[in-house]
């Protein structure tokens, strides 16, 4: 099945930038300049040592949560880059989603994701509750809300943060407690599932692909299927992990834009695009 094989330069660049700190790692620190004032486009934890700056959902609930900020200026940052980008971010630029490919490539029986479709919906729920709703509702005596998410459900916060902090210092180690427990058991399903599915935790659980998601259909870079060239072979929507039937909804909420299926289109009928006139070619192409 071919394959854009170039996008895992993209996605270790993406990965290094985001991460360039790696003496911290030793030193069992985080970095705290000016940097993590402003937010990466990619699910990346704020606490993990190598981090130049801040996760977008972090940051969105330390918004929603706080009483001291009056203006949400990474909520307009992150709608901004879902118009412009959509789901390309989650193919490209998430540190995250890449570790879930890199397990993917291990060596064993594969399976779909189809049968399971109705799971995708449990990350819109999650962004709703989680993200939203919890931090601005559920506040102590001086009007703070907890970042739900990233508290009890992120698992990227244990990989990328928890697990190397506490490796490093015996301070961290003797109060872990059962949420490090719990969120250990998150990411431990998360990593076992990635190896038999492709990207379980964004397609299930994810709420900033959820939000970049509500976004493909609007956002400027988006695929086009040529009508007068694709004949409804099926053959991209065999290449899509994401379980998208590419030559019907090309620009599909759950689309991560990876290009898989322009590499194995035999006719060349899907292509990318960037502006503000939306696709309208699939509309006469019959299943």
């Amino acid at each position: 099945m071919a394959k854009n094989k170039h996008r895992w330069k993209i996605q270790l660049g993406a990965t290094l930038i985001s991460n360039p700190f790696f003496l911290n790692f030793v030193q069992g620190k985080i970095f705290r300049g000016k940097l993590k004032g402003v937010c990466v486009p990619g699910l990346n934890c704020y606490s993990c040592p190598a981090a130049a700056a801040s996760c977008p959902i972090g940051a969105v609930q330390a918004v929603i949560g706080s009483s001291k900020f009056q203006f949400a200026y990474y909520v307009v940052g992150l709608l901004l880059i879902g118009v412009l980008l959509g789901r390309v971010v989650c193919g490209f630029l998430c540190p995250f989603g890449w570790f879930q490919e890199l397990l993917h490539k291990i060596p064993t029986k594969k399976y779909s994701t189809k049968r399971l479709h109705i799971l995708t919906y449990l990350k819109y729920v999650i962004l709703l509750l989680f993200v939203i709703v919890l931090p601005m509702t559920l506040v102590n005596e001086v009007g703070m809300g907890d970042p739900f998410f990233c508290k009890y459900i992120c698992p990227v916060g244990i990989l990328e943060g928890g697990i190397p902090l506490s490796l490093a210092d015996p301070g961290i180690r003797a109060s872990l407690g059962a949420l490090f427990t719990w969120k250990s058991c998150i990411l431990l399903g998360v990593v076992v599932l990635s190896v038999f599915f492709c990207r379980p935790f964004c397609k299930w659980l994810c709420p900033l692909g959820a939000f970049y998601g509500l976004c493909n259909k609007i956002s400027m870079y988006r695929l086009e299927v040529d009508a007068d060239k694709c004949i409804a072979c099926g053959v991209c929507s065999r290449a899509c992990k994401m379980d998208v039937d590419v030559f019907r909804t090309p620009n599909h909420a759950e689309c991560i834009r990876c290009g898989d299926c322009m590499a194995s289109c035999p006719y060349q009928a899907i292509i990318k695009s960037f502006g503000c006139k939306k696709a309208s070619t699939k509309e006469k192409i019959k299943p």
